[in-house]
Parts: C-alpha cells; structure tokens; sequence
C-alpha cells in the first residue's frame, strides 16, 4: 500500500513539473539598403526563449571601424568580423528606420536540435569566440548562418543544395546587387579576376542572404518535412525592390567602342590636339585601374582579383603615354617612345581576345574587350604612323 502511494504521490510530482520547451528558431532576412555596404541585404539567426518569449538575434555581420588596424585590414583583404548577440528588437531599429524589409522563417527543428543550434549560438557569441576572418564570398555573415543550420542538421543542407545551381556566379551576383551604385558596379566588374567566374552552386550562392532565404524553402528537415514551417513578414520593403539578373549584351559596347576607334582613328592625323586632349584622361585613368588590380594581385589577399585578364585592356603601361600625349597636345610629335608603348599596349588588348577564348580560367570580359579593343587600336592608328 505505502509503494502505491508512493508511486502515486510521484507521478502526480512527474506531472507537476513544467513541460519542457524548446527555443523557436528562425532565419530573419534583411532586404539590401541604400549604402554601399548594404547592397547586399544581410541575415541572422532569431532564438526565441520559450518561457520569457525574449527573441535574441544572432548577428555575424558585426564590425568595428574605430581598430586602429581596421582600413589596413581592409585594404589587404584580412577583415575581421565577429557574433553579436543582442535583442531582436534593438536588430531591427536600423532596418525600420532605412526602410529595409525584414521578414523571418520559422524553422522546423525537433528539440534536441534546437537546443544545440542556441547552445552554440551563444557559445560562439562569446567574446574569445566571437571573432573571425572575413571572406566576401565564402565566409561572411549569411554562410555563417548557413553553417550553423548545416550543422544542427548533421550536413543535410549542404547535401541537399550542393548538387543544385543556378548558373550564377560571384561576379553575376556582385555586379546584379552593386548596380543600382554605377561605381560599385564598376568596381566588381572591372576588379574580379576569373575566379569570380566558376559557375556556383546553391550551397555557395548562399554567400548572398536572400539567396539563402530562397535556398531553405526547398529543404527538408531530419524527418522529411520541409524545414521553413512559416514565414513571417516583420518590416515593410520601401525601397526599390532588388535587382534582377541579366545577361550583358556585348554589341552595344562594340558599337560604341567601334565608334570611339574610328573617330579616333581619323581624328589622330587631322586633329591629334583634340584626341590628345580627350586621351590623356583616358590613359591616366586605365593606368591607374591597371595599378590597382596588379596591387590586388600581389599585394593582397583578395584572391578573387588575382590573375585579372583586364590588366591587358587597361594596363599601367597606359602611364608611359602622357609625356608623349602631353606633346602632341602642344602641338609637337609625341616621339618614337610614344608609338611604342602605344603599339605595345594594342598588343596586349588584342592578347586579351585570345586569353578569352582559352579554356583555362576563363573570365567573362568580352564587354570590355569589345568596348576598348577598338579604341585602343584607334588611337594606335591615329598617332602610329605620324613622323
């Protein structure tokens, strides 16, 4: 009789006690804003507490420009971000002040994984773990994200979306997301070397947060069901919408730099001032972008920029020519020196359309070389055969 009670007495205990939960998780995607290093939207991972409801969001995309070091750092490709762990709320100030959409996708986790994911989410959010190297394209605040899912899913993301891809690349998705900034735009297209180039999977694509978003609504979870349970709208988008892919149309710029080369090429024996004139920024410019992709190259560790098969179409050899292009402005013959390094510089824009039909490590360039090949050789043409 005392066990029967005692047993009673204890499942009545058993039942008394507060049922377990786990935390809510979810991927909270933020749409891209107006400033340049906003272009690319941005992600965290949301863990709401059970019992207090208190959501907490895990942000890897933090930085701090005030380190003594932090433009050297930047300047070299040796960034470094860390975790922060702060209220979902105070997260979302910012983006309701920009007018930037945030929306969230509840995650369907069993238990275990979800206490894991927010048990290493705040281990990591330490201060001795916090930090680390930034890698634009392979290691930044939305492929942290994914690995943390990849790994409380014992690899069964990465599984699930290696094999898939889109055809795009890390340049395709830099220059659609920079282009609403012509500069930025500039600045990818031109910098990125031929590694930019390989085409990606979906498990690499989702260096780009709202490629990420997309990429977990065809997963399944552990049990096969699909892993996004509910997605939830939290702020409005009020900015223009993000930019759509599209192919680059290389007629256009061949038109234009067909153009630029014949007028170039009739103008440099009649009126060689007047093209002088125009050349001069033209030349300054190339050698300075030429100067800085070779700096890229060997200077720093941004190796998507290395090996840049543009250095043939805007080389620093374009330096040589203004004490030429500064005579012939004034009226005098630029020299023999002038002609050579102009004929040595069409040279290598025409290597540049050989390079780009090799198969090896091919770059997709032929815009470029279709817009200054022809001026390039214009301009050899219009001051090359002058004595």
């Amino acid at each position: 009789m005392r066990r029967a009670f005692a047993l009673i007495a204890l499942l009545l205990a058993f039942v008394a006690l507060p049922a377990f939960a786990a935390p809510r998780i979810g991927v909270a995607t933020m749409q891209p804003g107006e400033i340049f290093f906003e272009r690319f939207g941005h992600n965290a991972i949301v863990v709401v507490d059970p019992e207090t409801n208190e959501a907490i969001s895990y942000n890897f995309g933090f930085f701090d420009p005030t380190e003594k070091d932090f433009v050297s750092r930047f300047v070299k490709g040796d960034m470094r971000y860390r975790l922060a762990a702060l209220p979902f709320e105070q997260d979302l100030m910012q983006y309701r002040e920009e007018g930037r959409g945030v929306s969230i996708q509840w995650l369907d986790l069993d238990e275990a994984q979800a206490v894991e994911l927010a048990a290493a989410l705040a281990e990591n959010a330490r201060p001795e773990n916090a930090f680390y190297k930034y890698e634009y394209f392979d290691d930044n605040c939305s492929t942290r994200v994914r690995d943390a899912l990849d790994r409380v899913l014992d690899g069964g993301l990465r599984r699930q979306i290696e094999g898939r891809s889109h055809g795009s690349t890390a340049r395709s998705e830099a220059v659609r997301l920079a282009s609403p900034a012509w500069w930025m735009w500039l600045g990818f297209d031109v910098g990125l070397g031929p590694s930019a180039d390989q085409p990606m999977p979906v498990w690499r694509e989702a260096y780009v947060p709202m490629r990420l978003a997309a990429a977990l609504r065809e997963v399944k979870n552990t049990d096969g069901r699909p892993l996004v349970l509910e997605e939830q709208q939290i702020l409005p988008h009020r900015l223009p919408p993000e930019p759509q892919d599209g192919p680059v149309r290389w007629w256009p710029w061949a038109l234009a730099g067909i153009a630029i080369g014949i007028a170039a090429a009739m103008l440099g024996r009649t009126r060689p001032r007047l093209v002088a004139a125009i050349a001069l920024p033209f030349w300054v410019l190339a050698g300075l972008l030429g100067a800085l992709m070779l700096f890229l190259w060997f200077g720093t560790q941004h190796t998507y920029a290395w090996a840049n098969a543009n250095l043939l179409l805007l080389s620093p050899l374009c330096w040589l020519l203004v004490p030429g292009g500064a005579r012939a402005l004034r009226g005098r013959d630029p020299g023999r020196f002038f002609r050579g390094v102009l004929a040595a510089i069409a040279l290598g824009a025409v290597a540049s359309l050989f390079v780009y039909w090799l198969p090896v490590n091919p770059q997709r360039n032929v815009h470029w070389i279709a817009l200054l090949l022809p001026i390039h050789l214009g301009l050899l043409q219009g001051f090359g055969a002058r004595r």
